[in-house]
């Protein structure tokens, strides 16, 4: 499968005198023959490095000499190597476990969860229910484990499974640095509200930590935005991690290095079944602990 072998790319390029003084969306439309849209796309991404600091603002002026970095990464750009397209949507969605009123589904990078092209639209073509709808929410480069709801009786139950706190998510995630602690809770607010993430160190080197995180609340980005808090985030975090990226091989990475592992919950059908369902390590975070020494 060419999505399993995807690896990210970065394109690696020098300021000359000449384009000195652009403005840094300009010259990555210049520099790549793409759109003044599709650059700034690049920066909204976070996919833009200037001497190794993250640069989002469009007006930023590039200087001589200056090093600038792209991720190529599932974008079409034009180089001296040739074009690099789009990865393809996957045809088909793997379903992990399935009931009479419920699925769980595994979610690839790079996809939504819901709305338009995303895993809710193609997995109600491909299963043949229109009334198919996410239960919850994955951000748009995690994977692993998404619960539909078969019907919308199905879909009020287990909402409600969610707001009691009976389900357990099991994440696995690769955070920045060595995380000392074998077992830690974490218990700080995040808008305002209750927010509770327990993680257990699996692995860890002097520059990465394999990480495995049970969310007892389901705010926002809370195991991103947790992670950031303690000054450990994810790698290949756009958003929460550092602007400044000093270790070349995190400007490798595809998406950010989180995974939701694992789903249980009482069946809210059938109260004496249980929905079970594991998803295994996708192949570009097998990738990611391999680089930074924590394969097997």
């Amino acid at each position: 499968m060419a999505n399993q072998k995807q690896v990210a790319t970065v394109k690696s390029i020098i300021v000359t005198r000449a384009e000195a003084g652009q403005k840094i969306q300009d010259f990555l439309s210049k520099k790549f023959s793409i759109s003044k849209r599709e650059a700034k796309a690049l920066l909204d991404g976070h996919r833009v490095w200037v001497n190794r600091r993250s640069i989002w603002m469009a007006h930023h002026l590039v200087h001589q000499g200056d090093a600038v970095e792209i991720q190529t990464a599932g974008v079409r750009i034009k180089s001296k190597e040739g074009t690099l397209t789009k990865p393809e949507a996957p045809k088909r969605i793997p379903i992990l476990s399935e009931c009479d009123d419920y699925l769980v589904a595994n979610k690839p990078s790079q996809m939504l969860s819901v709305g338009r092209n995303s895993m809710e639209e193609l997995l109600r073509v491909q299963t043949d229910n229109p009334e198919l709808c996410a239960v919850h929410r994955l951000d748009r480069d995690t994977t692993g484990c998404l619960l539909f709801a078969k019907s919308e009786e199905a879909f009020d139950a287990a909402v409600q499974m969610f707001k009691t706190h009976q389900v357990i998510k099991m994440y696995q995630a690769v955070v920045l640095g060595y995380y000392e602690r074998n077992a830690s809770t974490i218990q700080q607010e995040l808008d305002g509200e209750r927010a509770v993430s327990r993680i257990w160190r699996l692995l860890a080197t002097k520059d990465a930590s394999f990480l495995k995180i049970r969310i007892e609340t389901g705010r926002t980005h809370q195991i991103r935005r947790h992670l950031s808090m303690l000054h450990y985030p994810i790698l290949g975090d756009k958003e929460y991690g550092r602007s400044r990226v000093m270790d070349p091989r995190i400007r490798f990475l595809p998406r950010q290095m989180l995974h939701a592992c694992s789903l249980e919950l009482p069946n809210p059908m059938r109260p004496h079944e249980t929905i079970k369902a594991h998803s295994p390590l996708p192949a570009d975070f097998r990738r990611c602990l391999h680089l930074f020494g924590m394969g097997k």
